[in-house]
């Protein structure tokens, strides 16, 4: 919606001077809210004709006047048209100071980037991951290559942020880059932190992503199924590193733990609750949310198996993350799975074997340590197997005394 707009040129009466004349004024308002400036001229108020706002007659006095009073308004609508085409946002106090030359800061994208995420970096371990920082200076550097490739620009203002500069930079991140859909999904919402920061310091006055809609795109979560989990657990590797990344796996895929949580895991989390029987408690890295998970007799074993080989009282001694997704590459290989076993495809198995098996969603979701049951329910997978159990368990319960009582419904 386009704002409403005027420009009024009028007399200054009770500043007359001694010899009769006034200053003369503009006045710009848009949208009720107007401003003022001296046009640093003076006129005979008996020259002015207040309705038509300019000067009577055609003196050299008066047309000069009337041409001043010409190119301002000329050169102060330019200026409007140029402010709604760039920001669709403009106020009498922009429009003043452009046409006045009062530099305003221009806040640029690039800039705000690198101050967001210098914040930012001191709070890595006290309430940001490492991983979280790093992809802000991901995001940091895409929107930079974009800047180059597609504008031959080092930076930008954040008032030049339009719908067209997020739809090209998002086909630049599915061209240029090849990125999936939900990747770029991802990009993008990083990108949307930065611009609502820019908001919120009130250094701009409209959202682009307003009109510009993020959706995921839905996607069939992998998992090992049971009997591709037991030949993980009973193939006998030779190499050490090889079996170690497939306790790891294993561990995550009976407890459900992400590979960041099972990093950070202590002894001390490693509990006796209620029920006399050891349970693992804590927090999950990612979300600061609690989980309490059951120890299953193999995840137990790995316990044992791995207790008093790491530092600083850790669990289980686990390698980095890159290494560790480079490992299980090779586990699957050894045992005959063809699926892309990543280290989260042991949190994805555990949640859907656990549902697939019976437990409840409510469960599920306390374990994984979701802090909404929506996200639990992604791994409600409806298998043949689940089917089947199910309808058979439905059979039982319903019988029909005699083959006439069927053929009554046929």
């Amino acid at each position: 919606m386009r704002s409403t707009f005027r420009v009024l040129f009028f007399l200054k009466r009770d500043k007359q001077k001694a010899n009769g004349t006034v200053p003369f004024f503009c006045r710009i308002t848009v949208d009720g809210q107007e401003v003022r400036f001296g046009m640093k001229c003076d006129i005979n108020p008996k020259y002015w004709d207040v309705k038509a706002g300019k000067a009577i007659g055609r003196t050299t006095e008066a047309l000069k006047i009337n041409a001043l009073i010409e190119n301002t308004q000329a050169a102060i609508h330019k200026i409007y048209r140029e402010l709604q085409e760039r920001e669709n946002y403009v106020t009498a106090e922009k429009i003043k100071n452009i046409f006045l030359g009062i530099e305003q800061k221009q806040h640029t994208l690039l800039e705000l980037f690198d101050r967001h995420n210098h914040e930012r970096k001191v709070q890595i371990g006290i309430n940001l991951s490492k991983s979280t920082y790093g992809k802000y200076c991901t995001v940091r550097r895409l929107v930079a290559d974009f800047l180059l490739y597609k504008y031959s620009m080092s930076d930008i203002s954040i008032k030049e942020i339009n719908h067209q500069f997020l739809s090209d930079f998002e086909n630049y991140l599915f061209v240029a880059h090849e990125y999936a859909k939900n990747t770029v999904v991802t990009i993008l919402k990083k990108l949307r932190h930065i611009i609502e920061t820019a908001l919120n310091q009130e250094l701009i006055h409209r959202n682009p992503f307003k009109s510009f809609k993020l959706q995921w795109q839905k996607t069939d979560r992998g998992y090992l199924t049971q009997s591709e989990l037991e030949s993980m657990i009973d193939f006998r590797f030779k190499e050490e590193d090889l079996e170690k990344a497939r306790d790891i796996f294993v561990f995550c895929a009976f407890t459900g733990m992400s590979y960041s949580d099972v990093k950070c895991l202590t002894n001390s989390n490693i509990q006796t609750s209620f029920d006399g029987k050891l349970w693992i408690k804590g927090k999950r890295k990612k979300t600061d949310t609690e989980f309490n998970i059951p120890v299953l007799p193999v995840a137990n074993v790995i316990l044992e198996k791995y207790r008093g080989q790491a530092n600083n009282d850790l669990a289980i001694p686990v390698f980095s993350l890159v290494n560790y997704n480079i490992l299980l590459k090779k586990v699957a290989q050894f045992c005959g799975i063809t699926k892309n076993v990543s280290s989260h495809l042991a949190r994805h198995t555990f949640a859907t074997l656990t549902l697939t098996k019976g437990v409840s969603i409510e469960s599920v979701s306390k374990m994984l340590g979701h802090t909404n049951i929506g996200t639990t329910q992604i791994y409600a997978r409806i298998t043949d197997k689940k089917i089947g159990r199910e309808m058979s368990a439905f059979t039982e319960t319903v019988s029909f005394s005699t083959k006439n009582e069927i053929s009554r419904l046929i």
